[in-house]
């Protein structure tokens, strides 16, 4: 099995990892981010995701646009890898593909590409943009990676979709990385999976529990075996280690019972519909509670809350289940991430020499 990877959520915009107003030491600054980032890449931190939003919601006032802040962020790194979210219909897919190419070159080859297919009507129509149904933003959304694999790997590039046409397009220079910078993408509907297994190299999960995942990774296996592709598989958890479990679980009680209350639900009224919308009614969110929603990606439903043991121990079943790479929040980012990196991190490893040397042994 490979070796397993760890990312984190960049609190590019304000408000932390939780709707909560309980205190949170996580700034949204460029500042704070340098450190974090930083301070990732010393705890053993592969991937570090900016988040995309032009508009305030579930508390989030302030935004540092996330492919311009990746670029910052590269010119202080060396290791980490910078996945840029971004939401086709915002942005033109040439454009985006020579800026992707720009930042794999002042990274050395760190960049990569989360394309968000979007679930906030009003940064679009605010825009001026038009809000597509649920089915139509991910056609768009795979003409958009198609497009940017194309200009990516072809002399001239052209493309004939429904959304986008490119004419014989060059662009130089291609990215660092071959074939092209990795692309992720998220999505529970139907539509978003097929999507996936035709032209993502990841498949983003939200927070779930252990049989959820391995229904979501099991029917993106299969669909991308009817491509002749493989994937692979990432998990998005809210992280609370502390020395106890009594601790661990006191805290979360603490960001619940301190929820932003109007937030959370503004947030929630958006994301279901968005949700819902699709075919089966299984897209994202559509069977968050309000719990749930306060980590607005379904992050404790994941189980990373406990001691470091604990928390240890829920990896390495998520790595059996064919989880790939861990993305993690948290609540205090600098002690927090830095601590994940000093008792998590080294802790599975050595769970899993010990396992490996189990197998071997029998």
């Amino acid at each position: 099995m490979s070796e397993l990877k760890y990312a984190y959520w960049v609190p590019n915009v304000s408000g932390g990892l939780v709707v909560s107003k309980l205190p949170q030491e996580t700034d949204w600054s460029f500042e704070a981010n340098k450190r974090y980032v930083l301070a990732a890449e010393e705890a053993g931190f592969d991937f570090a995701l900016l988040q995309t939003r032009f508009f305030a919601s579930y508390g989030a006032e302030y935004q540092l646009e996330a492919a311009t802040l990746a670029a910052a962020l590269a010119s202080v790194t060396t290791k980490i890898n910078l996945i840029s979210a971004v939401h086709p219909g915002l942005w033109h897919p040439g454009v985006y593909a020579k800026m992707m190419a720009t930042l794999d070159h002042i990274s050395n080859g760190r960049a990569a590409v989360n394309v968000v297919s979007g679930w906030f009507k009003g940064e679009f129509t605010g825009y001026g943009e038009p809000w597509l149904e649920h089915g139509e933003r991910y056609r768009r959304s795979e003409e958009f990676i198609r497009v940017l694999r194309g200009l990516w790997t072809e002399e001239e590039a052209t493309f004939k979709g429904d959304f986008y046409r490119i004419n014989g397009a060059p662009l130089k220079p291609k990215p660092v990385q071959k074939p092209t910078p990795p692309i992720f993408q998220g999505g529970n509907s139907r539509a978003a999976k097929e999507m996936a297994a035709r032209v993502s190299d990841w498949y983003f999960m939200n927070g779930n529990t252990t049989e959820g995942f391995k229904k979501q990774i099991e029917e993106v296996k299969e669909l991308a075996k009817i491509e002749g592709r493989t994937l692979q598989y990432a998990v998005n958890g809210f992280v609370i280690v502390r020395d106890t479990e009594e601790e661990a679980v006191s805290v979360l009680r603490d960001i619940v019972s301190n929820a932003d209350v109007e937030a959370v639900k503004g947030f929630g009224e958006a994301v279901k519909q968005a949700g819902a919308s699709s075919k089966e009614g299984e897209g994202m969110w559509s069977n968050s509670t309000f719990e749930d929603l306060v980590q607005y990606n379904d992050g404790f439903k994941t189980g990373l809350i406990g001691t470091a043991e604990q928390v240890a121990d829920r990896i390495i079943e998520l790595k059996q289940l064919g989880v790939d790479l861990i993305l993690t929040g948290f609540l205090h980012y600098e002690k927090d991430i830095k601590d994940f990196g000093e008792k998590v991190i080294p802790l599975v490893k050595q769970k899993e020499a010990q396992l490996q040397k189990e197998v071997v042994s029998v």
